[in-house]
């Protein structure tokens, strides 16, 4: 049986949770906005790296994140 492969969606730089887009069970399609990461006083937009349905958020607004942080898993 063929195991689904989850797609993680990391911060590329630590920053600050501004806005999500998303709700877990939305379906994106690939290159969709699904949050706002501050950075450096500037808004950077996260996207879907591949279309499919968002499984969990991790974090919330407000919330501190680390490089690399799992912010969003979407199942393709």
């Amino acid at each position: 049986k063929s195991q689904t492969k989850l797609e993680l969606v990391g911060a590329p730089m630590p920053g600050k949770i501004v806005d999500i887009l998303v709700d877990t069970g939305a379906k994106v399609k690939e290159g969709e906005a699904i949050l706002i990461l501050e950075a450096m006083k500037m808004q950077n937009t996260i996207t879907a790296p591949v279309a499919g349905t968002v499984v969990a958020v991790n974090f919330g607004p407000g919330s501190s994140v680390a490089r690399d942080d799992v912010l969003a898993v979407i199942k393709p």
